[in-house]
């Protein structure tokens, strides 16, 4: 863990987010909610802020405003940036997703800072295209794209799916060249098991396209075993002949009695402490557990090992581990609690960060299982 994060985690002790989200939806199906969440710290380590977000679904329509303020100096909140995510069906064929981001000044004027747009287009059968485009104001303050994304997948058969995209950035002239291109291909070989391989190029300096990453593997589905995926990172070497770097291997089982279980094991030839070479070692195991109660709680546990680069023979250790816990409350209410522990200098696993929140509408409450994101409740980072 590095000095900054550490600095971060630990300024976050002490730390109650308190959420509360308020939902409607009329007798023509369009719906809206609003969420706050307020982070406030008794210690007076950290800056407290508010976020406030909204959401409206009216025909076809749907539209998320999030607003995020600070404490100001004298004593009031502050907004110093906005985002809208806009969501428009053009056609049968067509959806537009639209991102603005805002920032304000100490005078409180409001400047687009940044917005991306999306347009996801089907145009036959098992064949997509999607444009992604990313604009910036100028010194003039007017928009000029500074990055374009165009994708193009289609099902070249029953079994096989096929997606080319490519990446274009701005040069110094703010003329848009392509930069990286990628290549996936996906293969169902049964009903249980899918091949994939990705290959990752890059412009040279001559302006070729260079093999730069190929990412391949299987997953695989059985009733018994649950989900296996192996995946296998290639790179260049010093002859530029491509070789394995990299392997993870994920395994996805119920156990029933209400728990799941993932497992994430990474091995890699950089390992902390040694010199880089062809034999890949275990370096990390992340390891998850949801379990759901009788009473309708939920509780789900993440811990993750890694090797210690001072002692990189001793195997793994674990480093950190969060808890997120979910009960239902009185009045249909329900509590959330999430408590993050890490290796302190000592090789202790301590309570670095701890943080509470509640909300009236239990449908909406979701733990996160590992490297998701809550899309409803909103809590200030």
């Amino acid at each position: 863990m590095s000095s900054r994060l550490a600095s971060f985690i630990l300024a976050a002790v002490a730390v109650m987010a308190v959420t509360t989200i308020v939902t409607a939806q009329d007798s023509s199906g369009n719906s809206s909610w609003t969420a706050t969440s307020e982070l406030s710290n008794s210690s007076g380590i950290a800056n407290p802020t508010r976020t406030t977000q909204t959401h409206s679904d009216v025909g076809g329509r749907v539209v998320d405003r999030t607003s995020t303020e600070m404490l100001g100096p004298d004593g009031r909140y502050v907004s110093f940036q906005e985002t809208e995510k806009e969501s428009v069906r053009v056609n049968d064929t067509t959806v537009r997703n639209v991102d603005r981001m805002y920032a304000r000044d100490a005078d409180g004027h409001r400047t687009l800072i940044q917005e991306k747009q999306e347009e996801t287009r089907k145009v036959g059968e098992g064949q997509e295209r999607v444009t992604r485009t990313t604009s910036n104001p100028d010194a003039d303050g007017r928009l000029q794209v500074t990055q374009r994304e165009l994708v193009d997948s289609r099902q070249t058969s029953p079994d096989v799916r096929e997606t080319k995209t490519t990446f274009y950035a701005a040069d110094p002239g703010g003329s848009l060249a392509p930069k990286m291109q990628t290549e996936e291909r996906e293969t169902k070989r049964d009903a249980g098991t899918v091949e994939f391989r990705k290959s990752i190029s890059l412009v040279d300096l001559s302006g070729n396209w260079t093999l730069s990453e190929v990412r391949e593997g299987t997953t695989t589905q059985s009733a018994g075993e649950g989900a296996i995926k192996e995946e296998r990172v290639l790179r260049p070497d010093a002859n530029g002949k491509m070789s394995m770097v990299e392997r993870t291997v994920t395994k996805e089982t119920d156990t029933g009695a209400g728990e799941k279980r993932e497992s994430v094991e990474t091995y890699s030839n950089s390992i902390p402490g040694q010199a880089i070479d062809d034999h890949l070692q275990l370096v990390q195991r992340q390891t998850t557990v949801h379990r759901s109660g009788a009473a309708g709680e939920q509780t789900t546990t993440r811990q993750v090992e890694r090797s210690n680069p001072g002692d990189p023979g001793a195997g793994l250790r674990v480093t950190q581990e969060a808890i997120d816990i979910v009960r239902p409350g009185a009045n249909g209410a329900a509590q959330q609690t999430t408590t993050v522990l890490a290796l302190d200098p000592d090789g202790r696993m301590d309570t670095v960060w701890v943080d509470m929140g509640k909300t009236d509408n239990p449908a909406v409450v979701h733990v996160e299982a590992a490297g998701e994101k809550k899309p409803n409740i909103v809590k200030p980072k």
